[in-house]
């Protein structure tokens, strides 16, 4: 297939840009890349996708997901995040049943698609969720997923004791550790290698010590990366202080710090943390609409890209965002640092376009076959529409994708090579079923969390 008449950036290690160009593909790779008139020359019997007028850029890449919580999308807005977490999502998640969890999984899934994400790294999956279901639906939807199960042995956050985990979302050393290998023996580089099982530990203080070491020695031994909440807001903090530690120094202790690991959030960071974390090659995902919405803080990003950390760019979950959308996401990331820092050079569109491909490609040890587009690679792929009235007139293609276009200008998703949206509309999965199963499973949790008076408009509904 030739898929012909783009603007293509690249991301390649020349960072080109194609006018007219066109993409190659054969079977789930990428086979030639370069002028449309070219590639129509040298292969003139390829069947041919016009994609005049869009804008196609590597398939966007997630660093940080919750699939289960796009189902409670609205339930936790403006509350401050442990009242959020443990008055309302951690209740309302410890109510899931395992079909709630394939739902919920298949709902976000279809949202990232859309909205041009190709690949995704879930950061915590729970127990009670059905594992299964979720490598059901990554199987079935046609996206590239790494699916973080959660590893934990201890029920609160950070050191207060009344921060307590919901009863139904307690899971202990075999449950936890062990079944995630076991998931990661049974799914494991399934569906041609779209799915990888990553180790997804709990955030500080809700994992001990000696589970933390036993994990990073198996997750060396067997290569299952490991992705973990880190120093997202000042309890994080004060929980690392209690234990005589710096969030990088405590992390560092236990074997978490390495290029096999993403930590996500990293808000609330010393210098030294960031030179612990330049030298071990840690991964970071940053999340600012999470962390501005919740009021935890701002990520040290300038600094980060300074000392070479590599950065991804990740949605967080819906209920402290809002949206699974990673363009919207790229927006306030070139944004939001040059308010803090009065720079506004900081953080330019094309570094954040790089958080968005190459680099949460790195981040996943991914990045030998996607997160740009060259011979070679996995053929993953979106084409962005900038015909509309909201996108003209433009001049730099990064500054247009980056600054102008939403999920909703999404136009064709290319994943392995194979066509999984076009003209905007889902191809592999039944959107109005999705939709329908969930605004009924969506309901069926509050109700049976009790927090169907809590979840309300504020303001009188007649």
């Amino acid at each position: 297939m030739l898929y012909t008449n783009a603007t293509i950036v690249t991301v390649d290690a020349s960072r080109r840009i194609i006018t007219d160009g066109a993409i190659r593909v054969v079977e789930d790779t990428i086979n030639d890349i370069g002028k449309a008139e070219t590639l129509e020359s040298l292969y003139p019997d390829d069947e041919k996708y016009d994609l005049s007028g869009r804008i196609i850029v590597p398939g966007l890449i997630s660093t940080h997901m919750h699939t289960a919580q796009t189902l409670l999308r609205g339930t936790a807005d403006d509350l401050e995040l442990v009242s959020w977490l443990c008055e309302r999502i951690w209740v309302l998640q410890g109510n899931f049943t395992a079909e709630d969890g394939y739902a919920a999984a298949r709902l976000s899934i279809g949202e990232m698609l859309k909205s041009g994400t190709t690949c995704f790294l879930e950061s915590m999956f729970a127990d009670r969720y059905g594992f299964d279901g979720l490598c059901r639906a990554v199987e079935e939807s046609g996206i590239r997923g790494c699916l973080g199960k959660i590893v934990m042995d201890i029920a609160k956050y950070a050191q207060d004791d009344a921060w307590a985990m919901h009863p139904g979302l307690v899971e202990d050393r075999q449950t936890s550790l062990l079944g995630t290998v076991k998931m990661w023996e049974k799914w494991n580089g399934a569906a041609n290698d779209r799915i990888r099982v990553w180790f997804g530990a709990r955030t500080p203080g809700g994992v001990s010590d000696a589970l933390y070491k036993e994990m990073t020695s198996i997750s060396k031994e067997k290569g299952i990366p490991i992705t973990m909440h880190c120093a997202e807001v000042k309890a994080d903090r004060d929980f690392f202080a209690s234990v005589d530690h710096t969030p990088m120094s405590y992390c560092d202790s236990v074997g978490l710090l390495g290029d096999a690991t993403v930590l996500v959030h990293m808000v609330h960071l010393d210098d030294s943390d960031i030179k612990l974390l330049s030298a071990s090659g840690t991964h970071v995902a940053h999340c600012p609409t999470s962390n501005a919405k919740l009021a935890s803080g701002i990520c040290r990003v300038p600094e980060l890209q300074q000392a070479g950390v590599n950065i991804g760019l990740g949605t967080d979950g819906a209920p402290c965002n809002n949206t699974c959308d990673l363009l919207q996401e790229m927006k306030l990331a070139a944004i939001i640092h040059k308010g803090i820092s009065q720079d506004p050079t900081v953080v330019p569109a094309e570094s954040v376009l790089e958080m968005a491909t190459i680099n949460g490609a790195k981040a996943l040890g991914l990045d030998d076959r996607i997160g740009s587009l060259e011979k070679g690679k996995k053929a993953d792929f979106v084409a962005i529409d900038v015909r509309g009235i909201h996108t003209q007139p433009w001049f730099n293609p990064v500054s247009a994708v980056v600054y102008t276009a939403t999920g909703h200008d999404v136009d064709t998703v290319v994943v392995d090579g194979k066509v999984v949206v076009q003209n905007g509309a889902l191809l592999t999965m039944d959107e109005e079923e999705i939709v329908r199963e969930a605004k009924r499973r969506s309901k069926e949790v509050v109700e049976r969390a009790g927090l169907g008076l809590k979840v309300q408009p504020r303001w009188p509904v007649e």
